[in-house]
């Protein structure tokens, strides 16, 4: 029973602010600055995430991940859907494993 409570009472805790903020943001003005900024954070932290990835697909050659993330990049400017995108740089990095290293 202790153990049930205290799951429900992280949960609790780790739910209170990641809910308040969807009601407090439709109250309150940004502007137009902070609206503009605020588009760029999913942006930001996707590519935080993937970062560290890309540099460490293969121990002590991190050009097979450049080379990876770079196909993505490209991809991506060619506003190819996100699965080519994804599969595209998959692709790359695979190729280049298993050929060329």
């Amino acid at each position: 029973m202790i153990v049930f409570l205290l799951v429900l009472g992280m949960c609790i805790v780790t739910m209170i602010p990641r809910i308040l903020p969807v009601f407090i943001v439709d109250k309150v003005q940004f502007p137009n600055w902070v609206t503009s900024w605020l588009k760029g954070v999913p942006y930001a932290a996707l590519g935080a995430l993937i970062f560290p990835g890309i540099l460490t697909v293969e121990k002590g050659n991190i050009s097979v991940g450049l080379i990876g993330g770079i196909v993505a990049i490209i991809l991506s400017i060619l506003r190819l859907h996100i699965i080519f995108v994804v599969f595209g740089s998959i692709g790359t990095v695979l190729i280049m494993k298993l050929y060329f290293i």
